[in-house]
């Protein structure tokens, strides 16, 4: 079955790095179009970042833009999320989705599969 399992979530200080990877397994991952998103405690699930079948193709919600960087490694399966200049605002569960379509989208109802995310939290 379908897979995907997050890992990198940690306790940082503001304006540290975090990296994010998430490892798919079960699925033609070349064909899935990938996303990370998060939720914060008290907040609605936002999307962070989307990227294409190919990695051309990318999109970050403007609280990442300039900060954070989305990739994919077809042969390995996975897509990271790199993460610079941490803040506290950025504290969330990390969750990485994926969809077979190639089109990017931007509302979690429409990816098929979700990981169990992973703890960030950016201390102050």
């Amino acid at each position: 079955q379908v897979q995907l399992v997050e890992s990198g979530g940690a306790l940082v200080q503001a304006g540290n790095s975090l990296r994010l990877s998430c490892a798919a397994s079960g699925l033609a991952f070349s064909m899935y179009q990938m996303g990370w998103f998060r939720q914060a405690p008290g907040k609605e699930r936002e999307i962070v970042a989307a990227i294409g079948w190919t990695g051309n193709n990318v999109y970050y919600a403007d609280s990442a833009k300039g900060r954070f960087t989305i990739s994919r490694d077809n042969a390995k399966t996975t897509v990271t999320l790199q993460m610079n200049s941490l803040k506290p605002e950025d504290t969330a569960v990390y969750y990485c989705a994926g969809r077979r379509a190639y089109e990017l989208a931007y509302v979690g109802a429409d990816y098929n599969y979700w990981g169990q995310g992973t703890q960030v939290t950016v201390s102050s």
